[in-house]
């Protein structure tokens, strides 16, 4: 093992040694029992309530040079009652990868974001979760995509763009647009492949969306979430906005989508 292993697999004994030493069996639904003569749950408990191999655990937590399962870990986080925080810590330390992320876990929005975003009256401006749930959004928002006269199930950016054709329609070069949104969410969907919810969406869409279906099955991967786009509005007609999102919280996978609009003379790109 070299020393740059040996010490990640340090840190990843003395982590859980502390976690397990910091939880009694009440926390976790045993019985005090008799007086320990060690602080915390013991080694056996652990696997135990994890549904894992005492040997497989107890080499883990030596540090040895095993490699364990994801569900493995799961399991364990589980018991030692991680956040998801310690969870993605715990992963790369025995993983030296983070977690399958859930797409939907994280789907209130914070304060602080919606005064954000109310305070930009003239900037459509929206909040995505990873699996492009639309959680937030303001009144200039609103009037461009109409995200309130979507009912909570519905209200999915990928859902209102392949599945609505009042939206769809209203979008300037549509079926390019199309290809690079469908790129761009499959690199968050590569973040979350076995969620449950983010599968039955896509799954859906290809089942009832025959361009996404399409564009899915390319397996085309965009990074980038920026540009310019062209609406056909009710009340001005033509407009051009710019577009760009930011990451505004990274372990919630929240994101801010802004709209800027761009000068009359300005050719979309």
């Amino acid at each position: 093992m070299n020393s740059r292993l040996a010490h990640t697999r340090s840190e990843l004994a003395d982590f859980l040694r502390r976690r397990r030493e910091s939880l009694s069996p009440l926390d976790v639904g045993l019985p005090a029992g008799q007086r320990r003569r060690t602080p915390g749950l013991r080694r056996e408990e652990v696997a135990a309530l994890a549904g894992v191999g005492l040997t497989w655990y107890t080499w883990l937590e030596q540090g040895r040079d095993i490699s364990v399962s994801t569900a493995f870990l799961d399991h364990v986080a589980g018991v030692l009652r991680l956040d998801e925080t310690e969870r993605r810590h715990l992963f790369l330390l025995a993983h030296h990868r983070p977690p399958s992320t859930l797409a939907k876990r994280w789907c209130r929005l914070p304060p602080f974001v919606r005064r954000l975003i109310d305070d930009l009256p003239t900037r459509p401006a929206h909040v995505l979760n990873l699996r492009w749930d639309v959680i937030g959004w303001n009144t200039s928002s609103d009037r461009l995509f109409g995200f309130s006269e979507q009912t909570e199930a519905e209200r999915n950016m990928l859902w209102m763009l392949f599945r609505d054709d009042t939206l769809s329609s209203r979008i300037v070069a549509w079926d390019r647009h199309a290809a690079q949104i469908v790129a761009s969410f499959r690199r968050d969907f590569a973040q979350a492949p076995d969620d449950p919810d983010m599968l039955a969406l896509v799954g859906t869409l290809c089942a009832t969306s025959r361009p996404f279906h399409d564009l899915w099955h390319r397996h085309d991967v965009h990074g980038c979430c920026q540009g310019k786009r062209s609406f056909i509005t009710d009340s001005a007609g033509l407009v051009r906005y710019e577009h760009a999102s930011f990451v505004i919280d990274e372990d919630h996978h929240l994101r801010l989508v802004i709209y800027a609009t761009l000068p009359g003379n300005e050719v979309e790109t």
